[in-house]
């Protein structure tokens, strides 16, 4: 088993009566049809549609949820959600005698919930409970982000800046496109219906090592982005889609700071560099 505890994490509990019917009528992901023993990716969004707080929300009992999000984004979220609770029956508190775990090369457990976010062969786990001790590195944490694509904010982008779609949340269930109005719905809606997705996260390759988080990646000294998490020769980057199928196209070639790179995406997104496509989304 690998056990990487995530010291940066805290856990937030909503709780009662009414937490579910709070929760599906403010946050972006699906609330009512969230099952037992996984963790779903989510985000409370700006009314203009940009991510407020992003978190992985997981239920917690018959009518409990809990959301594993940044520590130092723990008060703000709180104040956040009291505020939109007005009358509502649930009890929102941090839970802070419990540690947030990543874990994988292991079998299933009832104490596991797992992580949807990542859709490569690997399973990846969550565990809410007593710290224990690591026996991986973070660099291997952030490697199997990488490989699925797998954005954080801070590392990958900044709250209040991006939209859902930015960060692939369209795609990975982050966003639900069935249930009624939550903050933020008429924009990334909007978004979705008419394909305006103007930045994506894509994975960075390079011969060699590459430079470190924040790099400008460019084609023609013309700027499509920067980098995020850097593990040696891979990265993430949050990049302008239609500036890199352009680039890709004309054979030019785009680098990271003055280092040559590459730029896919995660196979299971299923979106290529068209420039036709993304001709019409610029």
């Amino acid at each position: 088993m690998k056990c990487l505890p995530l010291s940066h994490r805290s856990l937030v509990s909503i709780t009662g009566p009414d937490a579910q019917a709070l929760l599906q009528d403010v946050i972006s992901c699906e609330v009512d049809g969230l099952p037992h023993g996984v963790v779903q990716t989510g985000a409370l969004l700006t009314p203009q549609g940009k991510i407020l707080f992003d978190f992985l929300i997981s239920r917690r009992g018959e009518d409990g949820f809990l959301f594993d999000l940044d520590g130092d984004q723990v008060p703000a979220f709180i104040q956040r959600m009291t505020m939109y609770r007005l009358r509502a029956k649930a009890e929102i508190a941090s839970m802070d005698d419990m540690t947030v775990h990543a874990l994988w090369d292991c079998n299933s457990d009832a104490d596991y919930l797992l992580d949807r976010r990542f859709h490569a062969t690997q399973q990846v786990y969550r565990f809410y409970g007593p710290a224990r001790p690591a026996s991986a590195t973070r660099d291997e944490y952030d490697l199997m982000r990488i490989e699925s694509s797998v954005a954080q904010a801070g590392d990958d982008y900044a709250l209040s800046d991006v939209f859902p779609h930015d960060v692939l949340m369209d795609l990975n269930g982050g966003i639900s496109f069935k249930k009624g109005c939550f903050v933020g719905q008429e924009v990334v809606s909007r978004m979705q219906h008419r394909a305006t997705a103007r930045k994506r996260i894509v994975a960075v390759q390079a011969e060699s090592g590459l430079p470190d988080s924040g790099a400008a990646i460019t084609c023609d000294d013309r700027p499509m982005g920067k980098l995020g998490t850097v593990v040696g020769s891979s990265g993430l980057a949050l990049v302008r889609i239609d500036k890199a199928a352009r680039a890709i196209d004309a054979g030019g070639t785009i680098l990271a700071d003055t280092t040559p790179v590459s730029l896919r995406f995660a196979k299971w997104t299923d979106l290529t560099f068209s420039s036709e496509k993304n001709a019409d989304e610029a």
